[in-house]
């Protein structure tokens, strides 16, 4: 309680803090899943892949809550949101450890996903309305931080308690606690108007612009695009890297395990670095150079001249990528305006799940007929084509609202 009132003091960097806070909690159950999964199918004597069951309930949920985004946050308000969103990512997660059916966990997934998306795009669009690209950089340097953390804690449960549900019951009761803390300091999510370059006359989660309207512009589907082929392109790597090395390229397996881990380190490193830079240059430099970095580690991982090549390729993906997600994130009201900001971040995070779901599925059936090594050129195909579309979108006029369209008038 001590902690909460020192925040009440300080309402802006205490929004601030308790947001890292929340996306480390964001992190956390995607970094669970991996390490937990073998012993999860075997206490429920399931098929291997009995997880797309688990995955495509949560992505449901993800994005349903997702699409959501600018209807609940002008309706409810971005301090309920987050926390009735933990409370239900709490329960859902420790109901996994709950329940006797493997189908009841699947479907517990949807609760899972509808919190998580909630939170997620709730998140997003309150940053990018009142703080600036640095603090956006640094609150998914803090989704890295959980994702890292997870299967850590995962690993402690299966080695000192000889059980998967440790982890999840952990990570959800962290949620739990979280959702105190959001509700807590309710109030202060929609008091927070100390005037600031970002803190505008009308805030991104205050316009109720219909979704009907959002939907009618090019822009806003481009923007929707690029979060496509960005979340497809940076799961890929980190999901099928392992495979690639061990089974394609004869790394040893521990060797492999630290090359994949790299990925993630790298990543996360790559996001509190842009944070110091990311206001002095601007969110088109960060894109832009991170795609262009991205390509060249793409073209390293192809070429592969020799064993270490690979760790060097997968670190210069992770840091040139790191800044890409927070930096089209925070330019979202650039690209498409403030009015349609709020349905537009909702549409993207709604994009990055099915960009979860189909990209590396893709790239594993693709693998599976012609070659593991097909996956390097994939994902320079991917950042080619993120390049593209990019450069697209900043040439193309953003739309013009209904105010914007009468003023002229």
């Amino acid at each position: 309680m001590q902690f909460f009132s020192k925040i009440m003091h300080y309402p802006r960097l205490g929004l601030a803090l308790l947001a890292f806070i929340a996306f480390v909690a964001l992190g956390l159950p995607d970094g669970l899943l991996g390490v937990g999964w073998p012993s999860i199918r075997s206490d429920f004597s399931i098929p291997l892949d009995a997880i797309g069951m688990l995955l495509f309930a949560s992505v449901a949920g993800y994005m349903t809550s997702s699409f959501l985004n600018g209807y609940l946050l002008a309706k409810v308000g971005v301090g309920r949101i987050l926390t009735v969103s933990c409370f239900l990512t709490g329960l859902a997660l420790i109901g996994y450890t709950l329940v006797p059916q493997w189908w009841m966990m699947a479907a517990l997934g949807v609760f899972a996903g509808l919190g998580a998306g909630a939170i997620d795009a709730g998140l997003n669009t309150y940053v990018a309305a009142h703080f600036g690209e640095g603090l956006m950089q640094w609150l998914h340097a803090s989704w890295g931080v959980g994702i890292t953390l997870g299967p850590v804690i995962m690993t402690i449960g299966l080695t000192n308690m000889n059980t998967w549900r440790f982890g999840y019951r952990v990570v959800g009761i962290f949620q739990i606690i979280l959702a105190v803390g959001f509700l807590l300091t309710l109030g202060m999510w929609t008091k927070n108007n100390q005037p600031s370059e970002y803190n505008l006359k009308k805030k991104l989660t205050e316009y109720n612009t219909p979704i009907r309207q959002t939907l009618r512009h090019p822009q806003v589907w481009l923007s929707a695009l690029l979060f496509f082929l960005y979340v497809g392109a940076e799961i890929s790597l980190g999901t099928w890297t392992y495979t690639l090395l061990t089974e394609s390229r004869g790394v040893d397996e521990a060797l492999a395990g630290f090359f994949a881990g790299s990925y993630w380190f790298t990543f996360t490193i790559g996001r509190i670095a842009a944070g110091l830079i990311a206001n002095k240059i601007g969110v088109n430099k960060l894109v832009i150079g991170g795609l262009v970095g991205a390509m060249i580690g793409a073209v390293l991982l192809i070429w592969n001249p020799f064993i270490s090549a690979n760790v060097i390729a997968v670190g210069i993906i992770g840091l040139s990528i790191a800044p890409i997600f927070p930096g089209m994130m925070s330019g979202t009201k650039i690209r498409v305006g403030d009015y349609f900001a709020a349905n537009t971040i909702g549409m993207q995070m709604t994009a990055t799940g099915l960009g979860t779901a189909v990209i590396p599925s893709l790239m594993g059936v693709l693998a599976r007929r012609i070659s593991l090594e097909i996956i390097p050129i994939f994902l320079l195909a991917l950042y080619a084509g993120l390049l593209g579309f990019y450069f697209l979108t900043v040439k193309i006029k953003k739309p013009q609202s209904p105010v914007d369209l009468s003023a002229s008038d």
